[in-house]
C-alpha cells in the first residue's frame, strides 16, 4: 500500500514537472529597446498605398473626389472612394477581376527609394477595403483571385533585402469593408462588438500572423485615429502579444490604438501630415503625402515641391522624428512621374547633406523659425549641423563652438565669433544661390 502511495506521489511530481515544462511561455509586451535603434537613425522612409482603389484613380460614375454631392465625399483620399462616393459593394469588390499590375517592378520601386535616401519601406498589405496584396490562406479576397495571381509582397521583400532597406506592412486591423463583421466608417451603423470579435478572431489576428510568418517584417503599421473604434485595451494588448510571440524585432506603431496606445508600442504615429513643434517622449514619425491623396488619384495635381518636403524632413529630424513619405503607384504597377522626379530631387540633396540627417540627434536648441539643428558623433569628432531654409545674415547658437564652421556641401569656410557664451555665425549671401536648404557643419 505504501509503495502504491509512493508511486502515486512520484507520478504526481512528474506530472507537475511536465505541466511546468509544457506551460505556455509568458510573452513580454515590451520589445528590447535596442531593436528600435535602426528606426531612430533611419529618419526617412517610403509609404505606399496600392490596391483595388488604384484602378478607379479617385473617380467613379462621373464623380471625382472631392465631391460634395455625397454627404461624406469631401476628401481627396482616393483609397476611401468606396464609402465616400458610395460605390456599390458588387462593383467595388468586382474590381478584383480587373486588378492586373503587369508593369509591377519591385526592384525599380526599391531602387528609387534607396536613391532618394530612404531607409525603409511600408506598403498597404491590406487597407480598409479588405483586399490583401499577398496570397492569404485566411481570405479569398486577395491577389491570388485577380488576373495577376502572383504574390506582390514576396518580391518586394526580396528587393528591400537586396538594397538594404528595412520593410514593413500597413495592416488595417480595425476597418474591413469587405468582411461581414469588419468595422465600417462612422456614418454606417455601429458594428455590434460580438460581431466585430468574430472578424477579429477569424481574419484580423490570423492575417497578422500570416504576415509575420511569411515575410518577417521589421515593422507593422496599424491604423486607427480619433474615431470611436473597437480596439479596446484588451484587444490592443492581444494583438501586441501576438506580434511579440512571433517576432523579436517587429516594431509596432502608435496607431494600433491612437487614443490609447499604451506603454508597449515602439513608436508614435502622428496624424496625417502633422508635424509636432516639440520633442516627444518616444520615437515617432509623420506619415505624409506628396499630393493630397495617398492612393493614386488621376486628377490630384497638387504635388508638393521637393524642397518643401525636405523642410518637413529636417523639421522632424531636428526633433528626433522620422518622415514617412507616401507614393501611390498606378494600378498597372508604375510610379507616377511627378513622384519619381521629386524622389530624385530629394535624393540628390540628401546625397551631399545626408550626413546631417541620418543617425543625427536633436540638440535641444531653441532656434528661430525655419532654422533647424542636429548633432552627431562622426570619425572627425562631434559635429553640429545647422539647416537654413531661407537666406539670413547671421545665426546665433546658444553654445560655444570651439572649432570651425563650413558649408557642408561645398566646404566653404564660414566666419563665426563667440560673444557672451554664444556663437554668432555670419553668413555671406553668396551661399544662398537657389531655394535649396543650406546646411552648415560646425565642430
Amino acid at each position: 500500500m505504501r509503495k502504491l502511495v509512493a508511486i502515486s506521489i512520484l507520478l504526481g511530481f512528474l506530472c507537475v514537472g511536465c505541466a511546468e515544462k509544457n506551460a505556455p511561455k509568458e510573452v513580454s509586451l515590451k520589445l528590447d529597446p535596442s531593436k528600435v535603434e535602426w528606426f531612430k537613425d533611419a529618419k526617412f522612409g517610403m509609404f505606399m498605398h496600392w490596391g483595388l482603389y488604384s484602378i478607379l484613380e479617385g473617380s467613379y460614375n462621373g464623380h471625382t473626389m472631392p465631391d460634395t454631392t455625397f454627404p461624406q465625399g469631401n476628401t481627396w483620399y482616393a483609397e476611401w472612394i468606396k464609402p465616400r462616393l458610395e460605390v456599390p459593394d458588387d462593383y467595388y469588390n468586382g474590381l478584383i477581376n480587373e486588378f492586373n499590375p503587369v508593369r509591377y517592378d519591385p526592384d525599380s520601386w526599391v531602387r528609387e527609394a534607396k536613391n532618394a535616401g530612404m531607409k525603409y519601406l511600408v506598403i498597404t498589405a491590406k487597407h480598409h477595403d479588405g483586399f490583401a496584396l499577398w496570397d492569404s490562406d485566411v481570405s479569398d479576397f486577395d491577389i491570388a483571385a485577380t488576373p495577376y495571381k502572383k504574390d506582390l509582397l514576396a518580391p518586394l521583400v526580396a528587393a528591400c533585402k537586396k538594397y538594404g532597406l528595412k520593410y514593413g506592412f500597413y495592416y488595417s486591423h480595425w476597418q474591413d469593408w469587405e468582411d461581414p463583421d469588419g468595422a465600417m466608417p462612422y456614418w454606417y451603423p455601429w458594428r455590434p462588438d460580438e460581431d466585430f470579435e468574430k472578424y477579429w478572431q477569424r481574419k484580423s489576428l490570423p492575417q497578422v500572423k500570416e504576415l509575420i510568418e511569411k515575410f518577417d517584417p521589421d515593422l507593422l503599421w496599424f491604423d486607427t485615429w480619433d474615431w470611436e473604434n473597437h480596439i479596446t485595451p484588451e484587444r490592443r494588448d492581444e494583438l501586441i502579444r501576438l506580434v511579440r510571440s512571433l517576432s523579436d524585432k517587429c516594431l509596432i506603431n502608435g496607431r494600433i490604438c491612437y487614443s490609447n496606445p499604451g506603454d508597449n508600442i515602439d513608436f508614435l504615429e502622428m496624424h496625417d501630415n502633422a508635424y509636432p513643434k516639440e520633442m516627444l517622449d518616444k520615437p515617432w514619425q509623420t506619415p505624409a503625402t506628396m499630393q493630397n491623396s495617398w492612393a493614386y488619384h488621376g486628377n490630384d495635381y497638387n504635388w508638393k515641391p521637393a524642397n518643401r518636403m525636405l523642410r518637413y524632413l529636417v523639421n522632424n529630424t531636428s526633433m528626433g522624428g522620422n518622415y514617412l513619405l507616401n507614393v501611390g503607384p498606378k494600378a498597372d504597377g508604375t510610379l507616377p512621374a511627378p513622384a519619381v522626379r521629386r524622389l530624385r530631387e530629394m535624393g540628390a540633396w540628401l546625397d551631399v547633406n545626408g550626413e546631417a540627417v541620418f543617425g543625427a540627434s536633436p540638440t535641444g536648441y531653441k532656434m528661430p523659425e525655419g532654422i533647424y539643428t542636429t548633432q552627431k558623433e562622426n570619425s572627425d569628432g562631434k559635429n553640429l549641423y545647422i539647416f537654413l531654409t531661407s537666406p539670413v545674415a547671421s545665426v546665433t547658437v546658444p553654445d560655444v563652438i570651439a572649432g570651425g564652421c563650413e558649408v557642408l556641401e561645398t566646404g566653404q569656410p564660414i566666419d563665426m565669433s563667440v560673444v557672451d557664451g554664444e556663437t554668432v555665425i555670419t553668413l555671406p549671401n553668396s551661399i544662398f544661390k537657389d531655394d535649396s536648404i543650406v546646411v552648415l557643419k560646425c565642430h
